[in-house]
C-alpha cells in the first residue's frame, strides 16, 4: 500500500516531467535545434485513441464478455485501413483552409456555416463531456485503490476535486499558455508520445508479470480458463444480442478513431506532413496489438483470483497489488494515469478551442459592447478548459458508483458518432448540403439524447421511470429502449441504430429538398477539389497582371483588422513573414493575384487562433475593395479560398457588364443568358446551367491571359539571353 502523500508526490513529479520536457522541446524548436516532425512522433501520438477505457476498462469488459472487447478495436484497424481516402483528404483540406478542429472541418465544408460549427461543438461537448469523466473517474479510483482508502462518496468527491484542479492546471499549462496564430502544439504532442510510450511500457510490464510470474505462461493460462469453465474469455458469441453488439462495436471503432474530438485534432490539426500518413498506416495497428496484447490474460487471471468480479476493471493494478509486487503496481498505476491524463489535456484542449471559435466569439462579434473581449481570447479559453473539466467533474461525482467504464465511453462513442454523415460523407459527395447536415445533425443528436442519455437518467433517479416502460405520451412505440417496437438489442446497439438511420435520412433529405446558393456550391467544390488536390504546403510564389493596386493601405487595413484579435506586436510580425512569403516586401503595388494570396495567407494565420470559420467571417467584415478590384475577383471567383464576396449584391450587373469587357469569349453566353432572365420561371433550370458555363469560361479565359503572360516573359527571357551571348561572342 503507498500513503495518500506518497501518491501525491509521485503524480506531481510525474507532470513536472512532463512539463519540462514539453518545455524542452519548445525551446530546442525556437533555436532550430530540434525537429518534431517525424513521422513516428507523429503516429505515436496518435494512439492517444487509447485511454484508461484500454487500460483498465479492456480488462473489465473481457472477463464479462470475452472478446467482444475487440470490437472497437476491429473497427479502429478498419478505420484505419482506409485512412489514405479519409484521413489524407481531411489534410489535405486542413492545410488549404487552416482548419482548428472537427467542428471546424464540418462547418467549412457546409458553406462555413456558424450553426453548424456551434451545433457541432455542443454535440462533441455534451457527448465527450462522459468520457473525460471516465478518465477523472479511473484516477480517482485507482489512487483510491492503491492507497486502501474507502471508495465513498465523500471520498471520492474530495479526491476528485483535487485531481480535476490538477488536471485544470496541467492543460492549461502545458496545452493553453499563449494564443499563437498556429494550431500545432509540438511541446504539448512530444509530452502526449512520452505519456503513449509509459502507458506501453506499463501494460507490457503489468501482462508479462501477471503471465509469466503469477502463472506460468500463456499456456498455463489458457489451461485454467477450460478447467475453471472460463471458456467465455475466448469464445467469439455472434448470437442475438451479442451479434449486434459486435456489428455495432466495430462501427463505433470506426468512426470513433477518425472523428473523436482528440483523435482529429492530433491525426489531422498537428499533422506537419502528408508523408506522416504512411507510417502510421503500420505503427498505429502495432500499437493497437500490443497495448491489448495482454488483456485477456489479464482478465483470466483475476477471475481465478478471489479478487470480486465488480472490481474487473482493475484487475491491472489489483493483481499486483495481492501479489505484494508494489513496484509494479506503481508501474501500473503510471501507466494508467498517463492513459487518462493524456486524453483529458487533448480532448479538453480541443473542445475548450471549440467552444470559444464557435460559441464564444460569434456572441462577442454580435454585442458591440463585448467587442473589447476579442483580446481576452486565451483566458475565455482557459475558463472554458475549466469548465468543461468542472462538468466532467460533476458527472463523474453523480455516476462514480453506478456505471462502469466500458459504458461511460460508450455514451461517448455513440455521440460522435452523429457526425458520420455530414463529415464522411461530405467528403465524397458533392451535392451534400448545409441543410442537410444540419437537418442530419439535428435528429441524430436527438435520437442519441432519447434513446441512451435519457435511459441513463432514469436509472440515477433524475426522470420518472415510467417513461422508460411506458413510453412518451404513454405510446408503447416511443419508449426509449424500444424506439418502433424493436425490443432485445442491447441499449448501445439500439441507440446507434437509429441515431444512425434519422441521422442519415436528415441528410439525404435536408440535401434532396433544399437547392443551396452559387456560393455554397462554389465553396463545395473548392473544398472537395482541395482534398482531391495532392498540394504542397509550399510557400506562395503569385505571379500576376497588372500591378494596380497600393500596398500600404491594404497592409493598414491587415494589421487593425489581426490587432483585434493578437497583440500590435504578433501582428506586425505576421505581416512581415506573410510580405517576405510572397516577395512583396519591397513593393509599392501588387496585383489582384498577389492581393488574394495576401488575404489568403492571412485568412489562414487568423485562422489558427479563432478557427477558419471565425476567420473567414473576420476577413468578410474587415476587408474592403475597390470597384475595380471587385471586378477582377469575380474573374477569379473559383480560384479564391476565402470566398470573399464584398458588396456583391450591390455590383452584381456592374461586374457582368465589366467581365464582359475584359472577356470576350463569354459575350455569346452572356447574351444567352440575359436573354433567358426575361422568360418565364420554368427556364430557371437553364438559366442556373448557363450560369455554370459563364463560371468556367472566367476561369478558361483568365488561365488564357495568365499563360500568354507567362509565355511572354519567358519570351523576353530568352531575348535577353541571346542578346547577352550574341554580346560575348562579339568581344
Amino acid at each position: 500500500m503507498f500513503s495518500p502523500l506518497t501518491m501525491l508526490l509521485v503524480v506531481c513529479c510525474y507532470m513536472a516531467l512532463l512539463f519540462a520536457l514539453a518545455q524542452w522541446v519548445e525551446r530546442r524548436i525556437e533555436k532550430n535545434q530540434y525537429d518534431t516532425n517525424k513521422p513516428w512522433l507523429y503516429a505515436l501520438s496518435m494512439a492517444v485513441f487509447f485511454t484508461s477505457w484500454t487500460f483498465y476498462g479492456s480488462v473489465g469488459f473481457a472477463s464479462r464478455n470475452g472478446p467482444l472487447y475487440l470490437g472497437i478495436y476491429i473497427g479502429a484497424l478498419l478505420g484505419c485501413l482506409i485512412f489514405w481516402l479519409t484521413l489524407r483528404r481531411m489534410v489535405l483540406a486542413k492545410e488549404t483552409f487552416r482548419i482548428t478542429s472537427i467542428a471546424d472541418f464540418i462547418a467549412t465544408r457546409y458553406n462555413r456555416s456558424p450553426w453548424i460549427a456551434a451545433l457541432v461543438t455542443l454535440i462533441a461537448v455534451f457527448g465527450v463531456l462522459p468520457y473525460i469523466a471516465l478518465q477523472l473517474t479511473a484516477i480517482v479510483s485507482s489512487v483510491q485503490i492503491l492507497t486502501a482508502q474507502e471508495h465513498g462518496a465523500e471520498t471520492w468527491g474530495v479526491h476528485g476535486l483535487l485531481v480535476t484542479a490538477i488536471m485544470i492546471a496541467f492543460t492549461i499549462i502545458i496545452g493553453m499558455r499563449r494564443l499563437d496564430p498556429t494550431e500545432r502544439h509540438q511541446g504539448m504532442i512530444s509530452a502526449l508520445v512520452a505519456e503513449c510510450l509509459i502507458k506501453l511500457f506499463a501494460a507490457l510490464t503489468v501482462g508479462a508479470f501477471i503471465t509469466w510470474w503469477m502463472f506460468d505462461g500463456i499456456g498455463d493460462i489458457t489451461q485454467q480458463i477450460r478447467s475453471n469453465n472460463l471458456d467465455h474469455l475466448m469464445t467469439f458469441n455472434i448470437e442475438g444480442g451479442t451479434g449486434a453488439l459486435w456489428l455495432t462495436l466495430i462501427v463505433l471503432g470506426f468512426v470513433g478513431v477518425q472523428l473523436m474530438p482528440r483523435q482529429f485534432h492530433v491525426s489531422v490539426v498537428e499533422n506537419a506532413d502528408q508523408g506522416h500518413l504512411k507510417t502510421s498506416f503500420w505503427l498505429f495497428p502495432l500499437y493497437m496489438v500490443l497495448i491489448n496484447l495482454f488483456v485477456i490474460p489479464i482478465a483470466a487471471a483475476g477471475m481465478l483470483s478471489d479478487i470480486p468480479s465488480q472490481s474487473a476493471d482493475y484487475f491491472v493494478l489489483l493483481l499486483p497489488q495481492q501479489a505484494g509486487a508494489d513496484l509494479i503496481t506503481l508501474i501500473g498505476f503510471i501507466g494508467g494515469f498517463s492513459a487518462a491524463t493524456g486524453m483529458i489535456l487533448i480532448t479538453t484542449l480541443t473542445l475548450a478551442t471549440m467552444v470559444s471559435n464557435h460559441l464564444v466569439l460569434p456572441v462577442i462579434e454580435r454585442i458591440n459592447t463585448l467587442n473589447e473581449m476579442r483580446h481576452k481570447l486565451l483566458q475565455l479559453r482557459w475558463i472554458s478548459a475549466a469548465l468543461i473539466l468542472v462538468g466532467s467533474y460533476i458527472f463523474a461525482l453523480e455516476f462514480s458508483d453506478s456505471y462502469i467504464l466500458v459504458a461511460i465511453g460508450l455514451l461517448s462513442f455513440t455521440a460522435i458518432l452523429q457526425f458520420a454523415p455530414a463529415a464522411l460523407l461530405g467528403m465524397f459527395w458533392r451535392r451534400g448540403n448545409s441543410m442537410g447536415a444540419m437537418l442530419g445533425l439535428l435528429l441524430g443528436i436527438a435520437i442519441w439524447a432519447y434513446t441512451q442519455l435519457i435511459p441513463t437518467f432514469v436509472r440515477q433517479g433524475w426522470i420518472d421511470p415510467t417513461l422508460l416502460e411506458e413510453g412518451l405520451w404513454g405510446l408503447q412505440l416511443l419508449r426509449p429502449e424500444a424506439l418502433f417496437g424493436f425490443e432485445g438489442l442491447p441499449t448501445v446497439a439500439h441507440t446507434t441504430l437509429w441515431s444512425l438511420i434519422f441521422n442519415l435520412a436528415g441528410y439525404i433529405l435536408g440535401t434532396l429538398l433544399f437547392k443551396p446558393d452559387k456560393g455554397e456550391r462554389t465553396l463545395t467544390n473548392e473544398f472537395i477539389c482541395a482534398m482531391e488536390a495532392n498540394r504542397s504546403a509550399s510557400r506562395a510564389r503569385p505571379l500576376g497582371l497588372d500591378a494596380y493596386i497600393e500596398l500600404t493601405p491594404k497592409l493598414e487595413e491587415a494589421e487593425n483588422l489581426l490587432a483585434d484579435y493578437l497583440s500590435h506586436q504578433k501582428a506586425s510580425s505576421a505581416i512581415t513573414t506573410i510580405l517576405e512569403d510572397l516577395q512583396v516586401n519591397d513593393k509599392q503595388a501588387i496585383t489582384i493575384i498577389e492581393l488574394i494570396e495576401f488575404h489568403r495567407m492571412l485568412e489562414h494565420l487568423l485562422a489558427g487562433s479563432i478557427g477558419s470559420a471565425s476567420a473567414h467571417r473576420a476577413i468578410e467584415n474587415g476587408i474592403c475593395y475597390s470597384k475595380r478590384e471587385s471586378s477582377d475577383l469575380k474573374a477569379l471567383y473559383s480560384h479564391i479560398v476565402s470566398d470573399l464576396r464584398t458588396e456583391e449584391s450591390r455590383q452584381s450587373e456592374t461586374n457582368e457588364k465589366e467581365a464582359q469587357d475584359n472577356f470576350n469569349l463569354l459575350q455569346e453566353l452572356q447574351n444567352k443568358l440575359n436573354n433567358l432572365q426575361t422568360t418565364a420561371r420554368d427556364q430557371e433550370e437553364k438559366i442556373a446551367g448557363l450560369e455554370q458555363r459563364l463560371e468556367t469560361s472566367y476561369e478558361e479565359s483568365f488561365r488564357y491571359r495568365l499563360e500568354a503572360q507567362r509565355l511572354k516573359q519567358e519570351n523576353q527571357d530568352l531575348k535577353t539571353q541571346l542578346s547577352q551571348r550574341y554580346q560575348q561572342s562579339s568581344e
